[in-house]
């Protein structure tokens, strides 16, 4: 499929922004597109566990979960499906920052191979080769820095904590791989119990400055 100008431009400019600290969201409702840069910054630390940056925990419950190997776990096989599960009202959340400009968007970075999901499968019994798609994240890879952007499970269809596996998996991916930086943004609940720390955004660029400048890539899971 061939890439427009302006879809091209696009691509320049979000990748442009990542560098310099800034992600985009759209209001809920059709509003503009917006710009943020929170100060402080959330992270996940990459490196080992110290006092200064804290440093990812897994809880047990689901270790136990990852040990059954409950999940197949892949990358990039779905990525516009993640995207569109993301996106999708929550009991939680009935807007989202997902619509149809940030889905267009993220599939061209795709496309370009900025772009990247992790997504968690589930066999189907009785179904030899056939599979559903029950949780994922999606994110932005530069350099040595990936920029975690949303996840979603499906526990109705047997998916409870799938998202949280791909968040593991993707810490493992992003470690082995010599990547420096997981940013996630802003801490949630969700998130939190992995050893999200916030930082001042002045540090938090610094180390971007490092990240992005890195000669590393994604390649596959």
């Amino acid at each position: 499929m061939r890439t427009s100008d302006r879809d091209k431009a696009l691509v320049t400019t979000i990748l442009a922004a990542y560098r310099d600290g800034f992600f985009p969201m759209a209001e809920p409702g059709g509003g503009p597109v917006q710009w943020f840069s929170p100060d402080p910054r959330a992270i996940l630390p990459l490196e080992p566990r110290s006092e200064e940056d804290g440093g990812f925990h897994m809880p047990r419950s689901l270790a136990r979960i990852l040990r059954r190997g409950t999940f197949t776990v892949t990358s990039d096989q779905a990525f516009e499906r993640v995207i569109a599960a993301c996106a999708e009202p929550r009991a939680d959340r009935d807007e989202t920052w997902i619509d149809a400009r940030i889905m267009h968007a993220y599939t061209l970075l795709h496309r370009e191979g900025h772009a990247h999901s992790v997504e968690a499968w589930l066999a189907n019994e009785g179904v030899p080769g056939s599979r559903t798609l029950v949780g994922g994240v999606y994110g932005v890879s530069i350099g040595g820095a990936f920029f975690a952007e949303s996840m979603f499970c499906r526990p109705e269809l047997g998916g409870t904590d799938a998202s949280k596996v791909c968040l593991v998996k993707l810490v493992e991916h992003l470690r082995a791989r010599g990547y420096t930086l997981l940013d996630v943004q802003i801490a949630n609940p969700h998130t939190a119990r992995f050893g999200v720390v916030d930082i001042p955004r002045v540090r938090y660029l610094r180390r971007l400055k490092l990240a992005v400048a890195m000669g590393v890539s994604f390649a596959a899971i």
